[in-house]
């Protein structure tokens, strides 16, 4: 676990770097309108938003509070994978080294519990 959160950890700075460098050095505008007249750029975006969704699906999986799914969706969706590798470290730190805490969240609860009734 101790690597899953350095790797996250270096996500969020390597994100943070970026994103800063976007926004003092580039234009939107411009550049925005070239990725969307480019064809990779269409594929690009198209990968991007489709790991937003694939990573938001875990997310509205793992969070039981419908307010908490809302909030780093809209985020994710905002910021990127700058949001991605901030939740994952996030969560790394909080399931005190369980990875079935860390992957299921509320749900590693229910685990548990069907694991005490398997053995009564």
């Amino acid at each position: 676990m101790k690597i899953a959160k350095i790797i996250s950890f270096l996500g969020v700075i390597a994100m943070t770097i970026a994103l800063i460098n976007g926004f003092v050095r580039g234009d939107f505008g411009t550049e925005g309108s070239w990725i969307i007249s480019n064809p990779w750029g269409i594929v690009s975006l198209v990968d991007l938003y489709v790991g937003f969704i694939v990573f938001a699906m875990w997310i509205f999986y793992r969070e039981s509070s419908w307010k908490t799914k809302v909030i780093w969706t809209l985020l994710l969706m905002v910021l990127g994978f700058f949001i991605g590798a901030l939740y994952v470290y996030i969560h790394l730190m909080k399931s005190n080294n369980n990875w079935n805490r860390f992957f299921l969240g509320h749900h590693a609860d229910d685990l548990k519990q069907e694991s005490k009734r398997d053995v009564a």
